[in-house]
């Protein structure tokens, strides 16, 4: 037996797996390639909030996002989420993460700002601290 072990090799490993040869991947050039930036009506557009049928706003739901805060929450608060998340599972058969969950409840509090103004419940709750 052997002392090293057989490997394949880089043909093998980066092998064609489309019918029409090579993939995609592979025809990489060494010259940099200018990227065009969006139109300025496109960047516009997504940093708009997504609005539903009913004029209401939506969340993002699941899709790769671009945009990044850190919010720093309580042990309590922590707890809180996670239950939430837990019981959505469990009672509703709903499996979503602590962030959709997040995300979801800034959607609804950030419609009911827009459709009620200073009666919002927002509103309502940031007078009384």
């Amino acid at each position: 037996m052997s002392p090293r072990a057989s490997l394949p090799g880089a043909d093998e490993l980066f092998r064609a797996t489309s019918p029409g040869g090579r993939p995609e991947a592979a025809r990489i050039s060494a010259e940099p390639q200018a990227v065009e930036a969006p139109e300025p009506e496109a960047r516009t557009a997504a940093a708009r909030p997504r609005r539903s049928r009913g004029g209401e706003r939506s969340s993002t739901g699941r899709e790769r996002h671009e945009e990044k805060i850190t919010v720093y929450v309580s042990a309590g608060e922590l707890v809180d989420l996670e239950r939430a998340r837990l019981t959505l599972r469990a009672e509703h058969g709903i499996a979503v993460d602590r962030g959709r969950i997040v995300r979801e409840a800034l959607s609804v509090l950030l419609a009911d700002l827009d459709g009620k103004a200073g009666e919002s419940i927002l509103v309502r709750r940031l007078a009384d601290l």
